[in-house]
């Protein structure tokens, strides 16, 4: 039951020095700090992510997404010759996408990038983003075909906090070792951790199973609303095979290797829906049902993340740990380290 103070977007804000933010991640992965909680005993251990496989209960299954990062960070130029950067964030139907576009562009005009590439403006929407076409010569360009071109020109797009521009070998760094369908725009990050040793360790003991849900853009988008329930949560695409669906409507527990696993698996509790749009908002007021065990990384003060964390623990106890991994200098956000509740 979630308390007046739960449902106030102030109430998940913490102060985090500057230094705590990962700008590259340690290698190699699986030697990232790990804070295991366990909510039966209330404690707290200071591990290695490496250590997973002996906190981990028995007959847990991992629960992995598998989506792929795309260079979707592309820069070119209007007609006219001013400079732009173009952010792409997801597919529409009818060869349409939308995007997000840096600069004064209007409905209408054309923006230049190498390869041949046009987008043209088509929509400016109310909260700033655009929906714009793709084209090559004039033909309008299906998704497949824009991945290809996007592979040959793109940037990786990190986080805005991180606060510098992607390096060669984020190419590498900010896709996990499981991504195979191609459509998100920030990496999963909990699976960034993985090692080939450790994840085949685990999976001598722990059956998995995967999904994909193509993260957005929209998941680094601030609750700006005084009360959480007023933001408008994003969508994102995501699709439950058979295998993971038939595992999901038993009672065998499971670890949800990220918050895109946690909010994929329980919108598809609520809905029975194996693949659509999924805009599940988790927070204190809406636990989970069927999520055991979850493991993450550290989110932003405020963000729809960190109150998913809370819809596990509880708001007071997230933020407890919070301050616990900030004294004990745990590297935080998308290149930072883990926790893993169970």
């Amino acid at each position: 039951m979630a308390d007046s103070g739960d449902l106030l977007t102030q109430s998940y804000d913490y102060t985090l020095p500057p230094d705590r933010i990962a700008t590259h991640p340690v290698e190699p992965a699986d030697a990232a700090r790990l804070l295991v909680y366990n909510r039966t005993e209330g404690s707290v251990i200071h591990a290695r992510f490496r250590d997973l496989p002996d906190f981990l209960p028995e007959d847990t299954a991992l629960f992995l997404n598998d989506t792929r990062v795309i260079p979707a960070r592309i820069f070119g130029h209007k007609v006219s010759g001013g400079r732009v950067e173009l952010l792409l964030n997801k597919p529409l139907p009818d060869r349409r996408y939308l995007v997000m576009i840096r600069g004064k562009v209007r409905p209408g005009t054309r923006l230049l990038f190498e390869r041949g590439l046009v987008a043209e403006v088509l929509e400016l929407l109310p909260d700033g983003a655009r929906i714009v076409r793709f084209l090559q010569g004039d033909q309008e360009m299906e998704f497949g075909e824009l991945v290809e071109i996007l592979e040959q020109i793109g940037h990786v797009p990190l986080p805005p906090y991180l606060n510098r521009e992607d390096e060669a070998e984020d190419r590498r760094h900010y896709q996990s070792l499981f991504a195979r369908e191609a459509g998100a725009v920030a990496a999963p990050t909990a699976s960034l951790h993985f090692t080939p040793q450790l994840l085949e360790r685990l999976q001598e003991r722990h059956p998995s199973y995967t999904l994909t849900l193509h993260v957005g853009a929209g998941t680094f988008k601030p609750v700006e609303s005084e009360k959480i329930l007023e933001h408008p949560m994003h969508s994102e695409y995501f699709r439950i095979p058979d295998p993971a669906a038939e595992y999901l409507q038993s009672d065998a527990p499971l670890l949800a290797v990220g918050t895109t696993v946690t909010r994929t698996v329980e919108y598809f509790v609520r809905t029975g829906k194996t693949e659509g749009e999924c805009d599940l908002f988790l927070h204190p007021g809406n636990p989970p049902k069927r999520v055991d065990h979850l493991l993450t990384n550290f989110h932003l003060p405020k963000s729809t993340l960190i109150m998913l964390v809370s819809a596990f623990v509880g708001r007071e106890k997230t933020l407890e740990l919070y301050e616990e991994a900030i004294r004990e200098g745990y590297r935080f956000y998308s290149y930072g380290d883990a926790m893993l509740i169970i």
